[in-house]
Formats: structure tokens, C-alpha cells, sequence
């Protein structure tokens, strides 16, 4: 060997030596396993929550294809014939489709419109410096969320019957003749939404009450200092602080946003004011459950589903568009 090639060859070996292989990255199942042996005590507390939601939410998605089908109960959902669109069909040229999504959007956009009032409280109580009359007033606010549906529309009931109601005595005494709130279409909107509003208020600012607790003391401190008052320390301190909080609530909002409440509507309707009463979701248990007509009733339920996830991506890709909160 010549002088020269030892000498490039000593050269060239310490660059060799400095490359090195490139690391395996480890696989997405062994990472997974690493993060259960680490964090078992999570998954562990975590397990019965997504145990019932994928027993009660996700396995009951097998049996939406009977939306697609004539389903026969004997023969079962594999056995029973493809119909394709046929019930989407049916529903969407029936006389009552328009007057079954205009009272499900009212009644949704009624109950969207109201969606500031437990912010505005919450900004309230978070003000209110005497602790006896603040917890009084979370009581009294609270108190409602626990009482019964059933309940609450059997007060509307007795406090609304036209003969012994306690607010018909009342607008008897100025001279107003009996009104039939319980009877009359136009009553029905504003009689869900407010009774709904008034037993779910003071629950809802709970968690808005949470987000104001985590607002620095400092920076209303600093708001002071430079001559911030009340409201401006509200406005410039309070509210962007839990504005994260309200993008989230309200992006879920609309996740149910053609959920209006089966239960309670189902009891507040009759025959009377079912022109403003009849729902989406009421019908699919007329016609699913009492007439037994169960693709029909499946394909009803899987159009209001399905606008429901629309509206839910939809609000969230224009909340990650012009502002810095979303769920994804």
C-alpha cells in the first residue's frame, strides 16, 4: 500500500466515524403499550365512561342500516331487504316534513338566542362581594336543575290551568279574561324555552363560575391601577379570560343543536298546540315506537343525526377560522 492511500484513508475514517444511523422511532402500538404500563391508573378510572359510551353511542350505530331497509323484525336486520333512499323519500315529500323542521330550527334558534344568560349571570355572581346573599342566590339559582321534568311541566300545569291557576287569578284580578297558555300554539315556544331556561340557568353558570375562579388577581390589580372601572375590568378582563370556556360550550351547544328535548315536549303536547309542538324527535317516537314503523322512524332519526354533525363541523371550522378556540 502507498504512503498516499494511508494517508487518505486515515483521513477519510474520522468522518466515517462521525455518521451515525438514523433512530428507530418506535411504533404506534409500542408507544401505546408504554402509555398504558404508565398511565394504567388513568385508563383505569377512564375505562367505565368510555365502556358506557361505546355500549349505549357507538355499538347502537349497527343497527342505523335499518334506515336503508324494509327491517322485518323476524328476519332480522341482515335478512330483511335494501330499500336504499326510500324512507329519505317518504319523509321528505310527506306533507308534515316542512312543519316538523320548522318547529325543531325555532325552537333551537330560540334556545341558541338565549345561550348568554348563564354567562351574564356568572359575571354577576363572580361581583357580588357578600358571601351570605352570593351562595344564597347559587343556591336559589341551582335548586331548579334538580327538580323532575315531569315536575317542572306539572307546574306549568297548575300554575297556568285556566280555572285554578294561580296566574290566571292573577291577570283575573286586573281584568283580563282566563288565557289558555297550555292550549295555545302561540304560548308553547315561550313556555318551553323559559321553563327550560329557568331550571337549567344557575347549573350552567357553574361552569363559568370555575373559569372566572382561575382569572389572575394581578390583572384586575393592574386594571385598577390604570383607572379601570366595574364593567371595563369585566369587559377587558372577565370575559376574554373565559372566552375559551364559551367558544367550547357553545360549539358542543350546536353538536345537539336539533336535540330539543324529546321528553319534555313529548309532555307539554297535545292535540291543541301540536301545529308549534310537533318535533323531529317526537315523531320519530310516534312513528318508531307507537306505529312500529321502525326503518321509517330510523331514517327520520338518522337525518336529524346527521344535521347535527353537520352544524357541529361546521361551528367548529369557522370558530378555528376567526378565533384561536376549538374542539379540533
Amino acid at each position: 500500500m502507498s504512503a498516499r492511500t494511508g494517508l487518505e484513508m486515515t483521513r477519510t475514517l474520522p468522518e466515517e466515524a462521525t455518521v451515525r444511523p438514523a433512530p428507530v422511532r418506535p411504533s404506534r402500538w409500542s408507544r401505546l403499550r408504554r402509555s398504558l404500563r404508565s398511565n394504567w391508573q388513568l385508563y383505569l378510572l377512564a375505562a367505565p365512561a368510555l365502556i358506557f359510551f361505546l355500549i349505549f353511542n357507538y355499538v347502537p350505530m349497527y343497527g342505523a342500516q335499518i334506515a336503508f331497509k324494509d327491517f322485518i323484525a323476524s328476519q332480522g336486520i341482515w335478512g330483511s331487504d335494501w330499500t336504499g333512499f326510500k324512507h329519505f323519500e317518504r319523509f321528505f315529500d310527506s306533507f308534515y316534513f316542512w312543519r316538523l323542521l320548522r318547529n325543531t330550527l325555532v325552537l333551537s334558534v330560540y334556545q341558541v338566542i338565549l345561550f348568554p344568560l348563564p354567562i351574564i349571570l356568572a359575571l354577576a355572581l363572580n361581583e357580588v362581594k357578600n358571601v351570605f346573599f352570593k351562595r344564597f342566590a347559587q343556591t336559589l339559582t341551582y335548586a331548579p336543575h334538580f327538580v323532575s321534568l315531569v315536575v317542572v311541566v306539572g307546574m306549568l300545569f297548575a300554575f297556568l290551568d285556566p280555572r285554578t291557576g294561580l296566574v290566571n287569578h292573577v291577570i283575573g284580578f286586573v281584568g283580563l279574561g282566563p288565557i289558555q297558555f297550555m292550549q295555545d300554539p302561540d304560548w308553547f315556544r315561550h313556555l318551553y324555552v323559559w321553563s327550560g331556561v329557568w331550571q337549567t340557568l344557575g347549573w350552567s353558570t357553574i361552569i363559568y363560575l370555575a373559569a372566572l375562579a382561575g382569572v389572575n388577581p394581578e390583572l384586575h390589580q393592574a386594571a385598577e391601577v390604570d383607572g379601570a372601572n366595574r364593567l371595563q375590568r369585566i369587559r377587558h378582563v372577565n370575559i376574554p379570560a373565559i372566552m375559551p370556556t364559551v367558544m367550547v360550550l357553545f360549539i358542543l351547544d350546536f353538536g345537539s343543536f336539533m336535540s330539543v328535548g324529546f321528553e319534555k315536549v313529548l309532555l307539554m303536547n297535545n292535540s291543541l298546540n301540536s301545529s308549534t309542538s310537533d318535533v323531529i324527535q317526537t315523531f320519530v317516537y310516534e312513528t318508531g315506537l307507537l306505529q312500529g314503523q321502525y326503518s321509517y322512524a330510523a331514517a327520520v332519526g338518522l337525518f336529524d343525526s346527521v344535521i347535527n354533525i353537520i352544524l357541529l363541523v361546521g361551528v367548529n371550522q369557522l370558530a378555528r377560522r376567526y378565533s384561536e378556540n376549538s374542539l379540533w
